[in-house]
């Protein structure tokens, strides 16, 4: 190979490449030369638009308001429904009968109004016979007629019995979470408020908290305690508090009873044994009361009727009726086990318990 050859030949790729490059300028900028004339042409409307999937040009402010459709008033829309006022079990009866004569139908479906609302089939079965009859009779206003009848079903014995002048017993009994500390507190700032010197006895002795819960409500009633550590035997508490209460000069003692399940035989036989100390202690129980709680429908029948075999119950205190529709269970006790409501008890301050009204429950289940 004659010298400088391989000069030669290493360069000769080096110089295509660039003879490439520059060709390919000129053809770049001659096609962008030839675009943006096309361009100006189109634009002028020398060109007509290129055929093809473009998109349509964006029309001006302009052309739009004169392209675009009338605008027509939209169709009245119908007002939302307005909620039905009083949705409560008297409102329900006063529809069901509303502006036609009662048939078989309408007598059926108040009977399931009525267990709806907790009052228990048996309960529910006679008041619709004894609102049907006097419907039939003339009577106009089947609501009317029910809280009448309800008031009589609920009437009766509903006073406490208090011997004037002689320590008066009063006995509580109730499940675990009915409210019975906080109903032997209210009810014993309640008859502070009478006038009567009041004491309090913890039989509760199996519960942790019972003594420490009876007494809290104690010292916001203004009555005595007698308590003692957990354990300890249900019957001598309440013995020992008989004999404080006669020493004090109480008017009544209230005894707090243990409140484990219903179904627990032990715990009843443990009432009856409480019972017979507080009777040789203090001569008869005036009353043996039954807290209920509202909420707890039907299974409020099942406890009346378990407590009803262990000790002979004179009366209910109901507990957490809210001022809604609730405590339809009062009925099926009363018509079921003949236990009158003797206390209501409607919130949580040491004033929220009363006596019971019959009429004014009746009133107020049918309300709305």
């Amino acid at each position: 190979m004659p010298p400088g050859t391989g000069h030669l030949l290493a360069s000769r790729p080096v110089t295509a490449f660039l003879v490439a490059v520059a060709i390919g300028l000129v053809f770049g900028l001659i096609l962008a030369l030839a675009m943006r004339s096309r361009v100006r042409r189109r634009e002028a409307g020398e060109e007509p638009p290129a055929r093809g999937l473009r998109a349509p040009p964006i029309p001006s402010r302009d052309e739009t308001i004169a392209t675009a459709p009338p605008v027509r008033p939209a169709a009245p829309t119908a007002p939302a429904p307005a909620a039905v006022k009083g949705d409560g079990l008297g409102s329900r009866i006063r529809a069901l009968f509303a502006g036609k004569k009662a048939s078989a139908e309408e007598w059926s479906r108040l009977e399931d109004l009525l267990i709806r609302a907790d009052v228990g089939p048996t309960a529910a079965t006679l008041l619709v016979s004894r609102v049907k009859e006097r419907y039939e009779e003339g009577s106009p206003d089947p609501a009317a007629l029910m809280a009448e009848e309800i008031a009589n079903v609920l009437g009766g014995d509903n006073d406490l019995h208090l011997k004037p002048g002689e320590l008066s017993v009063i006995m509580v009994v109730g499940v675990n979470g009915a409210g019975k500390s906080t109903t032997i507190g209210k009810l014993a700032a309640l008859l502070g408020r009478r006038g009567l010197k009041v004491g309090m006895a913890n039989s509760d002795t199996f519960r942790a908290a019972a003594g420490e819960q009876l007494s809290v409500w104690a010292e916001r009633s203004g009555a005595h305690i007698v308590t003692q550590t957990r354990g300890a035997d249900p019957g001598a508490v309440a013995f020992d508090a008989v004999q404080s209460a006669k020493a004090r000069g109480d008017d009544v003692l209230i005894v707090d009873t243990a409140g484990r399940l219903h179904t627990r035989q032990p715990l009843m036989a443990e009432l009856e044994k409480v019972k017979r100390v507080l009777e040789r202690a203090a001569g008869d129980i005036e009353d043996i009361l039954l807290v209920i709680d509202a909420t707890t429908g039907q299974n409020g029948i099942t406890q009346a009727r378990e407590f009803t075999k262990a000790v002979p119950l004179t009366g209910v205190a109901l507990t957490k009726l809210d001022g809604t529709a609730k405590g339809g269970i009062v009925l099926a006790v009363r018509e079921e086990l003949d236990v009158p409501v003797k206390l209501v008890g409607t919130g949580e301050q040491v004033g929220d318990l009363q006596p019971f009204d019959p009429q004014a429950f009746a009133n107020n289940l049918l309300a709305g």
